[in-house]
């Protein structure tokens, strides 16, 4: 097992977490509403008034993280720098933060869920729990304790 598999894992999850708001951001621009497929939920999320923050598309915001998100996973996967990991894991974490703010607005306020949103925080939350162990465990390059 390769020991940057890791950080080749969080670069996928950013990667399908900014092609989730790419998509969300592209629909919004164009004016029209996210298809949702049978769960249904989108169009009742993308209209509410907490799909912007302070005039500014919520997924513009995830688009502007997902492009950093990628750029340190980038970053962790060729040179397995330990700063890299650390700004995964801080913007991970404020990620599950406002993510978790913006699930709960959607269960408990909007009473929709977007299956779009549930996919990027997903990807948030997981590449952080990569970022984390790696971060626990030490440098990815470092062998096994016997």
């Amino acid at each position: 097992m390769s020991a940057r598999r890791p950080a080749l894992a969080a670069l996928v999850l950013a990667l399908v977490g900014l092609g989730a708001a790419i998509y969300l951001s592209a629909v919004k621009v164009a004016g029209g509403l996210p298809v949702c497929g049978p769960v249904k939920g989108c169009d009742t999320v993308a209209l509410s008034p907490y799909s912007e923050l302070l005039g500014v598309p919520v997924a513009f915001l995830g688009v502007g993280s997902s492009v950093v998100l990628v750029a340190l996973c980038l970053a962790w996967w060729r040179t397995d720098d330990r700063r890299a990991r650390l700004a995964l894991y801080g913007l991970g974490l404020f990620g599950i933060l406002f993510a978790g703010y913006l699930t709960y607005l959607e269960l408990f306020v909007i009473h929709a869920v977007c299956i779009w949103c549930v996919t990027y925080a997903l990807t948030i939350v997981l590449g952080w729990l990569l970022a984390a162990r790696s971060l626990r465990g030490g440098s990815t390059d470092d062998p096994p304790d016997d």
